[in-house]
């Protein structure tokens, strides 16, 4: 019953993360951090009393735990912000420790379903909220009292990060529709969901989101046809066919739902008067980098970010950024080489258990896998142009995508 109770604890902790814009606020992100260490102590007890003493996602929680301690360690006289590097740490391990709950209380079939309907549920939740919001909202306050009329999407103050949510929800649905793990009579249920995912993805009018759903798009194909059981993949000429007929009707119906507004997004993106001085992409990199040159061993610290970019950052002042707008390159410039080296570590090691279980698996539980594998290209693509998994509620599914594919599921409720 214990352990009942502490699977519903970390589900309704996913719903709730969802809420307050994604938990982008400190106070929130707090709170986020003080349920999961309270939900731990609760484990502990139940670990004691069940005689359970193995911790099991060995490989993928090392390198996570070894990053917290590289945080905590550039507090002392390397941070350019030690209180944020230390607030980061303490969100890194908090996301371990909630990783390593998963692991523990979610190693069943059954239980792994409710993962996947609470993650699509809260998607599709979320864009549902925001279609109405666009369509129905004109003045500030939509039940949440910050959101103002034509900013952000969904309960989302900004709208890449809504994308982020909908693109990791849309591979994971995605996936367990194309792999075949579903019965027949189910598959309408999963299209039904995925319908409004992929809608408010599109009309969140992101560039990013888009792009990393098409790259989802393109690995299913690749990766469904390579599985042996289908015949069809012997025939690259085929391949290649159906390749180009997902790509062109995914991209048919996505400037068909998006229309001109997203048309004059993209159009955007390549004019440079359309961009406030300083803070294009371009701009924003080279001074990461030059970061990175001035501080390549330790970095400027964790969290601390955007107040090591203005020694680099030679804009008008207008703006500065706050983050890099590409993960990979905040990692290397905020971490250094050594904190760079631990994410390719972590990298490594979730590809590797995610590949043994494709192997391995059958049914319903290697269609999961196989929708977490879309769910986490999705972020890995659209994480090269934007910041998503620094909002709580992004990153808290991200590392239930990954509990998904590396989790050794047992048979049991």
């Amino acid at each position: 019953m214990l352990s009942k109770l502490l699977f519903g604890a970390l589900v309704g902790l996913i719903a709730i993360t969802a809420v307050p814009y994604g938990t982008v606020e400190a106070w929130w992100k707090a709170a986020f951090v003080c349920a999961v260490f309270a939900i731990c102590i609760v484990a502990i007890v139940e670990t004691l009393v069940s005689h359970g003493n193995r911790i099991p996602g060995g490989p993928v929680l090392l390198p996570m735990l070894s990053l917290s301690v590289l945080a905590f360690l550039q507090t002392f006289s390397i941070s350019a912000d030690p209180f944020q590097t230390r607030f980061f740490a303490l969100q890194v391990l908090a996301l371990t420790a909630f990783l390593t709950l998963l692991y523990r209380y979610a190693s069943t079939e059954r239980r792994l379903r409710v993962l996947v309907y609470t993650v699509l549920g809260i998607a599709v939740a979320s864009a549902v909220f925001g279609i109405l919001r666009q369509t129905t909202q004109h003045e500030t306050g939509f039940i949440l009292p910050l959101l103002k009329p034509r900013q952000g999407y969904g309960q989302f103050i900004n709208k890449n990060h809504f994308a982020y949510l909908m693109e990791m929800a849309f591979g994971l649905g995605l996936g367990i529709v194309l792999s075949g793990g579903i019965k027949r009579d189910r598959v309408m249920i999963y299209i039904a969901l995925l319908l409004p995912i992929w809608t408010g993805l599109v009309l969140s009018n992101s560039r990013g989101g888009v792009l990393a759903m098409l790259a989802q798009i393109l690995v299913a194909a690749l990766l469904l046809l390579s599985f042996q059981t289908f015949s069809i993949a012997r025939s690259v000429a085929l391949k290649a066919v159906l390749v180009i007929i997902l790509l062109g009707g995914v991209l048919a119906g996505t400037f068909w739902v998006g229309g001109d507004r997203l048309a004059t997004n993209f159009e955007a993106a390549f004019d440079r008067d359309a961009t406030t001085a300083g803070a294009s992409r371009n701009e924003i990199w080279r001074a990461s980098l030059k970061m990175f040159a001035a501080h390549p061993i330790l970095g400027v610290g964790l969290g601390g970010y955007w107040i090591g970019i203005t020694a680099h950052h030679e804009a008008s002042g207008l703006m500065t950024p706050q983050e890099a707008h590409n993960d990979y390159l905040e990692l290397l410039s905020s971490a250094g080489v050594i904190g760079f080296a631990i994410g390719i570590w972590f990298a490594i090691a979730v590809v590797r258990l995610i590949r043994k279980n494709l192997a391995a698996d059958t049914g319903f539980t290697r269609a999961v896998r196989f929708g977490a594998v879309l769910g986490l290209t999705g972020v890995a693509a659209h994480s090269l142009v934007d910041f998503g998994l620094h909002i709580m509620i992004n990153a808290v599914v991200f590392v239930t995508l990954i509990m998904l594919g590396t989790q050794n599921t047992q048979n049991q409720s």
